[in-house]
């Protein structure tokens, strides 16, 4: 579990995962995906420089450009791009979560969906000061939006802490975290 948890850092990498790891054979350029996700180059550049190190993804120079790919040869491939066609639509949860449930610090996907395993129940940990009203609304919308059950587990930081022993016996996969 740790090596997916140091994969998934960040909001620009799963989209990064998103758009190269759903279809590996689109190769994208550094501005197009900028565009695409509405972020400065120079932050798309680091997610992707990190990617290419840790060899999640393979570059080629082409002109005085560089394209990116997913790298198909790499372990883990087989299982996040299973992830990452299961996941679809979960980089607009995240953003809808972050934007509409009050003070978030930490969403973590747990047992199945962060072992990869489409059981048809998504299982989320929200960590922080939820809006509960937002979140009963928020669900019942993404529920029928992705054809998933979404249950949710919300803990103030403290209580995660208190249950951090229990937690870690279960499969648990970082989606997003307040930097």
């Amino acid at each position: 579990m740790s090596v997916l948890n140091s994969i998934i850092t960040s909001k620009t990498r799963i989209r990064i995962l998103m758009g190269l790891f759903l279809n590996p054979q689109r190769s994208a350029y550094l501005r197009e995906l900028s565009e695409e996700f509405a972020l400065s180059p120079s932050i798309v550049k680091g997610e992707l420089q990190s990617m290419k190190e840790n060899g999640l993804l393979t570059s080629e120079k082409a002109g005085n450009q560089i394209l990116y790919r997913a790298n198909q040869k790499h372990p883990l491939f087989p299982e996040l791009n299973s992830m990452v066609q299961k996941a679809l639509g979960m980089d607009r949860i995240l953003d809808s979560i972050i934007d509409r449930l009050g003070d978030l610090e930490q969403a973590y996907l747990l047992d199945d969906y962060a072992e990869g395993r489409d059981t048809g129940i998504i299982d989320l940990l929200l960590v922080g000061r939820i809006d509960s009203s937002n979140l009963t609304d928020l669900v019942t919308k993404t529920e029928r939006y992705i054809g998933r059950k979404i249950r949710t587990l919300c803990l103030t930081q403290d209580e995660y802490g208190g249950m951090s022993a229990q937690l870690g016996k279960r499969p648990k996969l970082l989606l997003w975290e307040r930097r």
